[in-house]
């Protein structure tokens, strides 16, 4: 296996300095899984030299490329406009999670796979070292990804609070010196983990004062929302059902509701297990989601984060494009004059 692995090592170099093309790459790329499936590479070795051609998400989008001759990727369609959040622009309209997964590598993958530009980060668990948060602040690159801080875990408006200015200070730490993004959640709900309405508002209200650009965390309650978007919050978060819960969206009535009131981009976080569900909220009107357990919990978290990043951009343009008119009634897809029955 060695002479095997130092052969392709010896193409790739040699590749890589003459500028290889994509489809040599391709070629390349197909040789070395072949490789491995005789067994003549190991899955280490596979790897070692998928990592020396750029990584996998950077061949698997050539591939993507070459087959359907478009790239498959979340860059904005021309008759949208990009998601802007306090003057930020993203094109991406997936947030994701860095909690509940199995490794910080799953949690690498993951992210690179759902092209998310947006990632919340749990303040105190970094700040602690909590299980899974090891090396967190590391693991990413803040070049390219914009840190969302939240402040889970805090019971009062006074610990969010707190912790929100941690988590300014993080961001700062880690090159954004001009995030003062907030996610903010005040749950002293331990079983069922929902949102203090009131303690929410109160939070929202003194951040807001501080400068912060302030993503509150919300059950979909309509007056609520547009509370918060009178005292100054950048985005309404409402939950489609309880976190980490998977039900989906539960409240859909309220959420459109939220989307057809009030002026600021609607995110929907919490309860999202599948696609079709992301899907299902994006064709409603709502400009983001946030998605974490469905992703991080499923059995190829990677995958799922791709599968999602796909269904938010569905959805999207799904909704963009308008749906046909629901009716009580049959209508042929085929015209009925023209045939040759027809006089």
């Amino acid at each position: 296996m060695e002479d095997v692995f130092k052969e392709f090592e010896e193409v790739i170099q040699t590749g890589l300095k003459s500028n290889m093309s994509r489809d040599a790459k391709l070629m390349t790329i197909g040789q070395i899984l072949y490789a491995v499936t005789r067994d003549d590479l190991t899955r280490e070795e596979g790897g070692q030299l998928e990592e020396m051609m750029g990584g996998r998400m950077h061949w698997e989008e050539a591939l993507e490329n070459s087959i359907f001759g478009y790239p498959l990727d979340t860059a904005t369609p021309s008759f949208d406009k990009p998601l802007v959040i306090a003057g930020k622009t993203f094109h991406s309209r997936l947030m994701t999670g860095t909690g509940k997964y199995r490794s910080i590598a799953e949690m690498q993958q993951s992210v690179n796979a759902s092209r998310c530009e947006i990632v919340t980060v749990a303040v105190r668990r970094v700040q602690t070292n909590a299980p899974g948060h090891e090396g967190l602040a590391e693991a990413l690159d803040w070049t390219k990804i914009w840190m969302l801080p939240n402040t889970a875990g805090c019971q009062t408006a006074d610990e969010a609070i707190r912790v929100a200015r941690l988590g300014r200070e993080m961001a700062k730490l880690l090159g954004q010196e001009d995030n003062n993004f907030v996610k903010l959640e005040v749950i002293p709900d331990a079983k069922y983990l929902l949102p203090d309405p009131i303690g929410t508002l109160e939070a929202a209200e003194q951040l807001v004062k501080e400068g912060f650009a302030v993503l509150p965390y919300i059950n979909a309650d309509p007056l609520l929302a547009k509370r918060l978007e009178e005292v100054g919050c950048v985005t309404v978060m409402p939950l489609g059902s309880p976190i980490g819960s998977g039900q989906g969206i539960n409240n859909a009535a309220n959420i459109q509701i939220i989307i057809d009131t009030v002026n600021v981009p609607v995110v929907v976080d919490a309860g999202i297990g599948t696609p079709s569900e992301a899907a299902r909220a994006m064709e409603m009107g709502a400009d983001a989601l946030l998605i974490n357990s469905a992703i991080a919990n499923a059995q190829n978290s990677p995958a799922m984060a791709k599968a999602m990043s796909m269904a938010a951009e569905a959805g999207r343009i799904a909704y963009l494009a308008g749906r046909m008119p629901i009716k009580d009634y049959a209508i042929a897809s085929s015209p009925q004059t023209g045939t040759v029955t027809s006089k």
